[in-house]
């Protein structure tokens, strides 16, 4: 994972989130139950949540596992936006299935971003998002303040997706 562009490969599975990046962390509720966290992992873990919120995606395997390259695109034709990126940990626990993904070189920013479903004691299953970032190219940094408020409406889109994939 040496083409990825930053050191703190990772650092999404662990608290505290490394400083002089923007941070995000969002949670959802999904649903409720074993059979919701089952049919959420395998939309997160297959990409599939993302298509079907009408990103495109393009994987070299059709399974989230580290190393592999994933790239992420929203947008249409010569407007269309393009976020190399590589698999850099998955979760598959009883409790919590996804993944993280790094930025490599061309992506628009820099830093990791984590998907996760979490059944709680509770019985409720919700997607959560960490992630951190900085600009890397001109496009992002001139954006500035809106790059996060974006980030969080596509997040929330992402969540209502997960929830419909899901069966909740």
């Amino acid at each position: 994972m040496t083409d990825l562009t930053y050191p703190e490969v990772g650092a999404t599975a662990r608290s505290p989130l490394p400083p002089g990046y923007d941070h995000l962390h969002q949670e959802l509720p999904i649903g409720r139950g074993r059979a919701v966290l089952t049919a959420a992992g395998e939309a997160l873990t297959t990409f599939r949540m993302h298509r079907a919120a009408g990103t495109g995606i393009r994987s070299d395997a059709p399974r989230a596992a580290p190393g592999v390259a994933v790239e992420v695109s929203l947008g249409v034709g010569p407007l269309r936006l393009r976020a190399p990126c590589r698999v850099v940990w998955t979760a598959d626990e009883a409790d919590r299935i996804g993944f993280a993904y790094g930025t490599r070189e061309g992506h628009p920013e820099c830093g990791e971003e984590a998907f996760l479903a979490e059944l709680r004691a509770d019985g409720t299953v919700w997607f959560t998002v960490t992630a951190f970032s900085r600009p890397a190219q001109p496009l992002t940094r001139l954006a500035g303040p809106l790059v996060p408020v974006f980030q969080r409406a596509y997040l929330r889109r992402l969540g209502r997706t997960l929830r419909r994939l899901a069966g909740a």
